[in-house]
């Protein structure tokens, strides 16, 4: 399901062109993640195959805390946008 013009009709490009927008998007935030996680908790030198037991929680904890600011930027974004729109 798409976040954006849910519940509004709209023609087929600008759906397309939303859906490769949410793709953008999603592909940025997975990205960012992986890194991020990755550069925190996996050491640059590998010597096991595997994840150890460490790193498997280092990594848990760090995507837990990603998504949850994560959902504290979209809802203040969200907050941001509905008071633009009530002022207006």
């Amino acid at each position: 399901m798409s976040f954006f013009g849910r519940g509004q009709q709209q023609a087929p490009s600008q759906n397309l062109a939303l859906m490769v927008q949410e793709i953008d998007l999603t592909m940025r935030v997975f990205n960012n993640l992986l890194s991020t996680c990755h550069r925190k908790c996996i050491p640059t030198e590998y010597v096991q195959g595997e994840l150890n037991k460490g790193e498997s929680v280092c990594v848990d904890r760090c995507v837990m805390k990603y998504f949850a600011v994560q959902t504290k930027v979209m809802d203040f974004q969200k907050n941001q946008a509905l008071q633009q729109q009530s002022m207006a």
